[in-house]
């Protein structure tokens, strides 16, 4: 089952139903256990025994880097004391977080790193190899969210927070459904705060969980999957598209990847608010973003805060200087694009992400310095320059996320100025298979970005809210818009590769 499917929906208001009807929070904890169990054995039951070992290997890993040092050696004994448990605190931080970058790599990287270095190794048949796992080794769903919230608890059990004693709430905390496949990447500690304070959801919280999952189902089923669609007939026709073509699929793919992946958080966020949870805000309008760091503020924000707190912190952050600053940055976003896929494309588009951020890191220095640059970049103007480069960057860069072999994302990059489509290209993708010509559907492109600005000034800058009473009659609305404007086959969510 996936979510916005009726399955799904008899599966969350049966759990719903049972979640609140029992009193005790133990029992509330197991009736969410059981139910994330069903919710993603219905996917790929296979995996279920190794998320759960793989949740009890982390639990018991966490008790053990938090077990307190003895406190009953001799003064003079206590500093050789103290350095052991550290060394030994250490270590166990890094056999966990080992094994977990070790089931990622097992997973998702052994067919790449065949591909890529088999023949440098020396490994005989490396690509036959590759191509036997691709095909026959599934990587388990959420595999990336799962490992990366795995690690962030140790590491915060080695930073001083407590180690849970109990593994019902650590269980289900790491399997929690709405959550589980895509994010938002959640912290164990903030979650097992709301379960001590658990309570049925306001009336308020309700209308605003409804209209979450209503807002989501839009978002995905009435705008992503269509865009889905022109994107996947012009980069699946790549020898024939003309540069307008590619650029028209570019800015189509940009939407879909945010309206498809904020449309799920949304449904998550929704389906946790009616169980009594809060789950992170994942996206808060990055495409107004007027420099690449905001845009990484805004974009994918659990993901994000992650790198952040357990990437570039520990590298040093800015702490130590301008060149190591720059240095850090590539490092995180190198490591972010690999994070999302075993290929080369996603390590350019990291790669140009890091650059991008470093060249808006000098800019900033360079502007401290100049004060004609800092009064630019204050001005009307140099904000919608800002606006526009920041954008153009982050539009181009999607081609190497949407089709990473590099082989076909430089064919698009090569053929994004004057290049002229197969004189049968028109006919077959907007006539036959879209049914409008390319003028119409890029003024349909640019209505959706325009009613992407309108929200984003109502809520930005004007700090208008819809009222309770118009979300809950737009609810049913938005759900029917969902339901009868939705393509015939729904396809999964992007995020869910990842």
């Amino acid at each position: 089952m996936t979510f916005l499917s009726i399955i799904y929906g008899l599966f969350f208001l049966s759990t719903l139903g049972i979640f609140w009807s029992v009193e005790r929070r133990s029992l509330r904890l197991w009736v969410l256990l059981i139910a994330s169990l069903v919710f993603y054995s219905s996917l790929q039951i296979q995996y279920v025994p190794l998320l759960l070992a793989i949740t009890l290997v982390t639990f018991y890993g966490g008790q053990a880097i938090g077990t307190p040092m003895d406190w009953r050696v001799e003064d003079r004994d206590w500093p050789f004391a103290q350095q052991d448990w550290n060394r030994r605190r250490l270590a166990l931080l890094w056999i966990g977080i080992g094994l977990n970058l070790l089931l990622l790599l097992g997973f998702k990287y052994v067919p790449f790193l065949l591909e890529s270095f088999g023949g440098i190794a020396g490994i005989a048949g490396a690509n036959e190899q590759a191509d036997w796992i691709r095909q026959h080794v599934i990587a388990p769903l959420g595999i990336s969210f799962f490992s990366f919230e795995c690690i962030a608890y140790l590491v915060d059990v080695y930073r001083g927070a407590p180690a849970t004693q109990s593994f019902l709430k650590f269980s289900s905390y790491k399997l929690f459904f709405p959550k589980l496949l895509s994010g938002p990447i959640t912290r164990f500690h903030p979650f097992a705060a709301q379960v001590q304070s658990l309570k049925f959801p306001a009336t308020s919280q309700i209308i605003d969980a409804l209209w979450l999952i209503a807002s989501g189902a839009v978002k995905k089923l009435v705008l992503a999957d269509h865009l889905g669609t022109v994107v996947n007939l012009i980069f699946g026709n790549l020898e024939r598209a003309g540069s307008g073509d590619l650029w028209l699929a570019t800015l189509a793919y940009g939407l879909q990847l945010y309206l498809d992946f904020s449309g799920y958080v949304d449904v998550a966020r929704g389906c946790a608010i009616l169980l009594g949870f809060d789950l992170p805000q994942n996206f808060d309008f990055p495409y107004f973003s007027t420099n690449i760091a905001d845009f990484w503020r805004r974009w994918h924000m659990t993901l994000g805060d992650w790198l952040r707190n357990y990437l570039y912190f520990p590298l040093g952050g800015s702490r130590r200087g301008l060149w190591r600053t720059c240095c850090n940055l590539m490092i995180v976003m190198v490591i972010a694009g690999i994070w999302h896929g075993a290929a080369w494309g996603f390590v350019v588009w990291g790669g140009l992400h890091g650059l991008a951020l470093v060249i808006h890191r000098l800019t900033a220095v360079a502007s401290d310095h100049w004060q004609i640059l800092k009064n630019w970049w204050s001005s009307v103007p140099g904000a919608i320059a800002a606006w526009a480069l920041t954008q153009l960057m982050v539009f181009t860069t999607w081609i190497f996320f949407r089709l990473p072999d590099l082989s076909q994302s430089s064919l698009v990059v090569q053929r994004l100025f004057g290049h002229t489509a197969d004189v049968q290209f028109a006919q077959k993708v907007y006539v036959e298979s879209l049914q409008i010509d390319r003028p119409h559907l890029a003024l349909l492109l640019w209505a959706i970005v325009v009613g992407m600005g309108i929200a984003y000034g109502l809520n930005r800058a004007l700090k208008l809210q819809l009222a309770w009473t118009v979300k809950l009659l737009l609810v049913p609305l938005c759900l029917f818009a969902a339901w009868l404007l939705a393509p015939n086959e729904t396809p999964p969510y992007i995020y869910f590769d990842f």
